[in-house]
């Protein structure tokens, strides 16, 4: 369900934002710039919430409030200002506005506004107001004090820790190069003992008891049967047994992707007998090792490392060759595996054949020169080259690749991270950190120390300072020490003495005077005068006495008239100081107040407006008050409010040690004399004005209704007054039944 919400603005184009995003929620929204059209748009709409801006002129938008908040009590109101305005706040305060939004109205402060208007589930007590904010401490000594050591025991660990590993690495560089040469070292012997291991293989196979009679017979199924259990057990990829053509009679290789789980059979492949090494072992040559030899040949998985050896009858007459050959991809697999690096083949020509270092469609290839210059200097050392792949920088040894016999196929190129070496041990890590980490906490734990001997006080200091800022006077700090934060702090305890001795004489102030009058005083006493200076003004007096108080607190005891007075002065005094009077004293049951002086001059036709509205204002309270009394059994107090604008004068009267500020003058009187014809004209409670405020009322007379009457002789004036009665206006007057 959408609300209705209903904006009441002096200045509507501030809040555009404000209309648009409450539309933008779904709320239904209304746009009032004056009183007068938010008071019918209230009676038409009824509005769930309200916008209400605070800086509306003169004391209007306090009547209004005050009425929205007595007959509308359900309405949400949220108070709206351009600046602050603490006494409109403390009055909105008063009818139960908890919620204030300031311009510029953004979405993230409207929201916390509607959130907090809408968690108040009934009524707030009136709240004191808040004490001043006090400064906020945003960096504390401590950290000043301990930042320094901080940033410089940060500098020095990071200065050593540079040094430290600038010599770590020149230390580390040749062990880098010594473990790149043990590993190329590591990885020769591991691919002898491979080539060892496929010639066991091969021993095997050669060996086995019908393998040559099937051999000589061509009998390619009985070779299975034989050869496919050795070829199993020993994990070959591929092995091959030719007749002495050189034509393939069973070649078993494993299946790709079974990873040695199953193996394929063919045979009539004449590839085999080009290649010399086959070559020499199909002619039966011997070298120093033997009648076995090896090399290098594309065979049916790829480019394959084959051992060759004969196959002899029981008669020691060759009738075949026997050929176990493994990839060169899993020889640089396993290899890599075996020795923690990665491998590469290079062929004669520099040339990359199979490498674990370098992803499909990556090689580099090294030169031809390159190729002969690593042959010819094996017996003295090998050679490196630098590599990057995949913003890793790489260090490759290369030596020669030989095989039995020490013929040389190409080039083995071994390769090693350059960080590989250089990456400390977990063990050296947390030795480090928890070096620098001890290092940084005792420079804290010093500062710490040093910091806390000059800040303990001054937190001492901060704390008793927002006590007293919360409006404790009763909080002492030790000033034990002989320097300057002792001096402060005895300094600090006789500014609090001070502030209780003047919390007691403003307490007693502020309940004898007016909030205006104690105003006056303060800035007459901080200009160096001792007397408040009188002044000349045109203001409205108010005069109000309780008609017959005198006979009726004869029949009562002397507590329940005060206690009857207090009730009273309570329901009329809010009233005065709503519309800018001030009350300027009490006198048994008759109140004096002026409009137009205090806190500035304003016009004659303002303060008679002013008081012209409190008068009217005070009989609706007085009126409200009589019914509670009239509740309760108690007699009803009818009073007399006369109200008369002239020339006064204002100012302190009295001693130098005792000062009583008063408005005195003709005019004082004369309101006097017009309340005290209230009691001839009327029979309850009534206001007279004179034909003074009459005039001064100029257009605003047509907000009351004022009936004349005539010419009144008064006690005391030598010429009659011309009066007139008092009244709120009849039709569309705001306070006749407001709202």
């Amino acid at each position: 369900m959408a609300n209705r919400v209903l904006l009441i603005q002096s200045d509507m184009r501030p809040a555009q934002p404000l209309a648009r995003y409450l539309k933008q929620r779904g709320d239904e929204v209304w746009q009032a710039w004056d009183l007068g059209q938010a008071q019918a748009l209230i009676q038409q709409v009824k509005p769930h919430l309200i916008f209400f801006d605070l800086h509306f002129p003169s004391n209007e938008w306090w009547v209004f409030l005050r009425n929205l908040r007595q007959f509308h009590p359900q309405v949400k109101i949220i108070m709206t200002n351009k600046y602050p305005d603490l006494q409109r706040e403390l009055k909105a305060r008063e009818q139960g506005v908890q919620v204030f939004l300031r311009q510029p109205f953004s979405q993230r402060w409207i929201e916390e506004a509607l959130k907090r208007v809408y968690e108040q589930t009934q009524p707030r007590p009136e709240q004191p107001p808040a004490p001043p904010r006090t400064l906020q401490v945003r960096v504390p000594v401590r950290v000043k004090i301990i930042f320094p050591y901080l940033v410089l025991a940060l500098l020095f660990a990071l200065a050593s820790a540079y040094i430290v590993s600038r010599i770590l690495m020149e230390s580390n560089q040749s062990r880098f190069l010594n473990q790149l040469y043990a590993t190329g070292k590591q990885a020769q012997d591991w691919f002898v003992q491979e080539e060892d291991r496929l010639l066991g293989t091969l021993r095997q196979v050669a060996n086995t008891e019908g393998v040559a009679a099937a051999l000589q017979q061509g009998d390619a199924e009985a070779l299975r049967l034989l050869v496919l259990p050795v070829t199993v057990n020993a994990r070959e990829e591929e092995i091959t047994l030719l007749n002495l053509s050189g034509e393939s009679i069973l070649t078993l290789m494993v299946t790709p992707g079974s990873m040695g789980a199953s193996y394929e059979s063919t045979r009539g492949s004449a590839v085999y007998a080009s290649w010399n090494f086959v070559q020499r072992t199909l002619r039966g040559e011997t070298d120093e090792l033997g009648d076995k030899f090896a090399g290098v040949g594309e065979g049916p998985l790829g480019k394959t490392f084959y051992v060759s050896g004969p196959v002899f009858n029981a008669e020691g007459v060759q009738v075949g060759v026997v050929l176990v050959g493994k990839t060169l991809t899993t020889l640089s697999r396993e290899m890599s595996a075996d020795t923690l690096s990665a491998a590469t083949f290079y062929d004669l020509n520099g040339e990359v054949l199979a490498s674990s270092l370098f992803s499909a469609g990556m090689s580099s290839p090294i030169s031809g020169e390159l190729v002969q210059q690593i042959l010819s200097l094996q017996e003295q050392g090998s050679l490196t080259r630098d590599l990057t792949l995949s913003s890793l920088d790489y260090t490759e040894v290369l030596g020669p690749w030989e095989v039995r016999g020490g013929s040389d196929l190409g080039v083995l190129g071994i390769s090693l991270a350059k960080a590989f070496l250089i990456r400390t041990s977990q063990a050296t890590q947390v030795q480090i950190f928890s070096l620098v980490l001890a290092g940084i906490l005792l420079v804290i734990l010093v500062g710490l120390f040093l910091a806390n001997l000059f800040t303990r006080p001054i937190v001492r200091l901060l704390d008793a300072s927002a006590e007293v800022a919360k409006g404790n006077l009763e909080v002492k700090v030790d000033a034990a020490g002989n320097d300057e934060l002792a001096v402060l702090a005895q300094a600090f305890n006789t500014m609090v003495a001070g502030l209780q001795e003047g919390s007691i004489y403003r307490d007693l102030l502020g309940r004898t005077v007016s909030p205006e009058v104690r105003e006056q005083l303060r800035q007459t006493f901080t200009s160096g005068n001792l007397r408040l200076e009188g002044q000349e003004a045109v203001a409205t007096i108010l005069m109000t006495d309780i008609r017959g108080f005198t006979s009726l607190s004869e029949k009562v005891d002397p507590a329940t008239v005060f206690q009857w007075l207090n009730e009273y002065f309570e329901h009329i005094v809010p009233v005065i100081t709503a519309y800018g009077g001030v009350v300027n004293k009490f006198d048994g049951d008759a109140v004096l107040a002026f409009f137009g002086i205090l806190p500035r001059l304003v016009s004659p036709k303002q303060s008679a407006l002013s008081a012209c509205q409190a008068a009217v204002e005070m009989l609706e309270a007085i009126e409200q008050f009589n019914l509670q009394r009239r509740a309760r059994g108690e007699p009803q107090l009818i009073t007399g409010i006369g109200v008369h604008t002239g020339v006064v004068m204002a100012g302190g009267l009295g001693t130098s040690d005792r000062l009583h500020y008063t408005v005195i003058g003709d005019t004082v009187n004369t309101a006097q004399r017009i309340e005290a014809l209230t009691r001839e004209l009327f029979d309850g409670s009534a206001v007279l004005i004179s034909e003074a405020t009459y005039l001064a009322l100029a257009e605003h007379r047509e907000k009351f209704h004022l009936r004349s009457m005539g010419e009144q002789s008064v006690r005391g004036k030598s010429e009659k007054l011309t009066v007139y009665h008092l009244l709120p206006a009849r039709e569309g007057g705001k306070w006749e039944a407001m709202l």
